[in-house]
């Protein structure tokens, strides 16, 4: 069977078209050899639209009384006549059809085609639209003139067709046989056939192309509204961002240069830079939603004019550039802020002297030029001289006092001798240095101590230098917990350094020291007591004294530690306070270097044995075999001693002036520690019972055997 071609009339835009129905073409298949049928063809869906009533147009209805006027006004009149034109050529094209059966139907569908596919070409010729909206318009007056042009040509069109539908039910035609090859004549029913055949034919396609033609028309329409929406709305909005750019660089240009600006003004600068940063979001919102719309108009094959493309570039690159100079004035704010502001390193530049120079790495760690030389170097060049100075105590023959008199030089180097616990305390709190094992940058650093210095120098009201101390002190703190100069240490190490050089009771400082591992309970684990130890053996491993120490290894002093735990998995405050009493191995250093300060600024009226110094300063050591043997601290701690004289031990270490018997227990008698022998070594006689039992009580981490013994017996610790 010839398969139905039907014309959707969906396809026609309602606000430019009234419907009046489709067109169809059927066969009927009913029973084989039946004639195909058009059915009815509907009125053309561009007609002119019928007055409410339903009634047709008044001028030619023939119950119109003759007492009644004419059309009121030109254009009733004008819709009248296009009326009757429309209606006489319908009529024609039907008598036509049914007067002459032998195919002038053809001619006319043959042009309609013909028209049609010219049109469809004069409709694609119409794309792409150019992005602009002048252009645009002009391109939407013109398809609207296109359309009027289609749209006129329409009540022919469906005359023609309802006239080839007329044609084909008074001609029907059955399928088409194969022609035999002997008969070469072709009889009239069989040409009448073939004549309906090809009108069919015809209309169909005249049909399939008017259905495109018109649905293109619309779909065009729609493109062409909705590019010029966009293209105003893009038009707008790059006006808008121009203006916007124009108030936006006017304010740039008021910018004072970096170098004009005074330092204390620079915080406040820093602030209108990104208050008028964050001003600028709604243009950077702009900015998106222009090239967004430029982007969605390139989907659809719509790319924007030259003038339009020129514009747009522009703007982007006046924001690109307005946001780069944003950017740059602040980072260069912030880096003056840094380098010379209250919190920068640029203040510590007056730490040394030509021909040094201090420079800073990428990481901010400081490093010192020596232009004079031509050498870099990462320490002061006063810490360098201290360190020379402190060359000089490796004379020293005991490790203990060697590292206290180091620490000493150190200490009062560095002024922390003067500083307070209390006082790193109140700093530790406002910078905020907890969690303990956070990390903290060469910045953060400096700014504790800087505050550090200038709070000792209100407090005590004496002239501090605080470049210097700053520079000192971060230069010192990096030797112990970054030798590697990574620019990182962990609030922890920074404490422990601060801590064990203030000029602090011993027990404050343990105090606090524990606290800083303890839990919220204030218990600690072995953990976090290795944790502890193994910050504060960095200290003598800087002055090189580490091995005296046990080294690296704290697991001894941990076990010794725990020993006062009763067997619990975690100590108390008291118990390691108990434990550090006792001076251990790991941490004798720091209660060393409390006597040391105590120490320093004694006398004791007697004279010395070796040297005949009177009065002995410092420490003075007593024999308890000899008779009326004192020695001063030089001749004892380098092992001098007079001719035909030897040493004889234990002895008696005074730091403190002995006024009469009943005082000399406030000195102390004597400093223990394990010498891996089998039994407890000899005690002084003088000892009294309670300290007598709390030595054979301390036992050894070190050992099985758990024997203790004096400090300075010969041949023991400390050489």
């Amino acid at each position: 069977q010839v398969p139905l071609v039907t014309r959707n009339s969906g396809a026609c835009c309602a606000h430019l078209f009234s419907k009046r129905g489709n067109a169809t073409f059927t066969r009927s298949a009913a029973v084989a050899g039946t004639v195909p049928l058009l059915q009815p063809w509907p009125r053309a869906p561009w007609s002119s639209q019928q007055p409410p009533d339903g009634a047709g147009p008044s001028c030619v209805s023939p119950r119109a009384p003759s007492s009644v006027a004419g059309p009121q006004n030109p254009l009733e009149m004008n819709l009248c006549w296009n009326e009757i034109k429309k209606k006489s050529h319908s009529l024609r094209a039907r008598l036509e059809a049914f007067s002459d059966h032998s195919g002038k139907l053809q001619v006319p569908l043959q042009e309609i085609i013909d028209w049609l596919g010219q049109k469809d070409e004069e409709l694609s010729a119409q794309l792409p639209l150019r992005g602009d909206v002048l252009l645009v318009q002009q391109e939407k007056e013109t398809h609207a003139a296109f359309m009027e042009e289609v749209k006129s040509r329409g009540p022919y069109i469906y005359s023609v067709l309802e006239s080839a539908q007329a044609f084909l039910s008074q001609h029907p035609f059955e399928e088409l046989e194969e022609p035999s090859s002997e008969s070469k004549d072709v009889s009239p029913r069989h040409r009448i056939q073939n004549i309906s055949r090809f009108v069919w034919k015809q209309a169909n396609v005249a049909s399939e192309l008017w259905e495109k033609l018109t649905a293109r028309c619309v779909d065009q329409h729609r493109h062409i509204e909705r590019t010029l929406e966009q293209l105003l709305e893009i038009k707008g909005a790059m006006e808008e961002l121009s203006t916007m750019l124009d108030q936006a660089e006017s304010v740039r240009e008021t910018w004072e240069p970096i170098g004009d600006l005074f330092i204390d003004s620079l915080p406040e600068h820093i602030q209108s830079t990104k208050l008028f940063k964050d001003e600028l979001s709604p243009m950077k919102d702009g900015v998106k939603v222009v090239n967004d719309l430029a982007h969605q108009l390139a989907i659809s094959d719509v790319h924007l004019s030259m003038e339009n493309s020129r514009t747009l570039e522009h703007i982007n690159t006046r924001w690109k550039q307005l946001q780069a100079s944003i950017n740059e004035r602040l980072k260069q704010l912030q880096d003056a802020h840094r380098d010379f502001g209250p919190g920068s390193q640029h203040f510590l530049s007056s730490s040394v002297q030509v021909p040094w120079e201090r420079a800073i790495s990428p990481n901010k760690v400081p490093y010192y030029i020596n232009h004079q030389a031509q050498t870099t170097c990462w320490d002061h060049p006063k810490m360098t001289e201290l360190y020379q100075t402190l060359a000089d105590l490796n004379n020293i023959k005991f490790s203990a006092y060697r590292t206290a008199m180091k620490l000493r030089r150190v200490q009062k180097a560095l002024r922390l001798d003067m500083v307070t616990l209390a006082t790193a305390l109140e700093i530790f709190n406002e910078h905020d240095l907890q969690p303990s094992d956070r990390a903290m940058d060469v910045v953060e650093v400096i700014h504790c101590l800087t505050a550090l210095y200038e709070r000792l120098e209100e407090e005590r009201g004496i002239l501090v230098n605080v470049p210097l101390c700053v520079d000192m002190s971060l230069n010192w703190l990096l030797n112990v917990f970054d030798s590697g100069r990574s620019g990182k240490m962990r609030a922890l190490s920074f404490k422990t350094g601060i801590a064990c050089l203030c000029g602090t009771e011993v027990k404050e400082k343990f105090q606090y020291l524990f606290s800083q591992v303890a839990n919220a309970g204030g218990l600690c684990d072995q953990r976090h007591l290795g944790v502890l130890l193994h910050e504060a053996i960095q200290v003598p491993r800087q002055l090189g004294e580490v091995a005296a120490f046990g080294g690296s290894n704290v697991e001894p002093s941990i076990r010794s530690c725990f020993r006062f735990s009763h067997g619990k998995s975690a100590i108390e405050a008291s118990q390691f306070l108990e434990w550090a009493n006792l001076e251990p191995q790991s941490m004798v250093w720091l209660a060393m270097l409390h006597r040391v300060t105590m120490a320093e600024q004694v006398k004791h009226q007697t004279k010395c044995s070796v040297c005949r110094q009177c009065p002995i300063k410092g420490f003075r050591y007593r024999s308890l075999k000899q008779f009326n043997v004192d020695i001063c601290q030089t001749c004892f701690l380098t092992g001098r001693a007079s001719k035909g004289n030897k040493l004889h031990y234990p002895i008696m270490e005074y730091y403190t002036p002995v006024r009469g018997q009943k005082s000399t227990w406030l000195s102390r008698a004597v400093a223990l520690r394990c010498w891996g022998c089998p039994r407890v070594a000899a005690l002084p006689f003088l000892m009294p019972q309670h300290l007598y039992k709390r030595v054979l009580a301390m036992g050894c981490g070190n050992c099985s055997s758990g024997a203790v013994g004096p400090l300075l017996a010969a041949g023991g610790y400390g050489h």
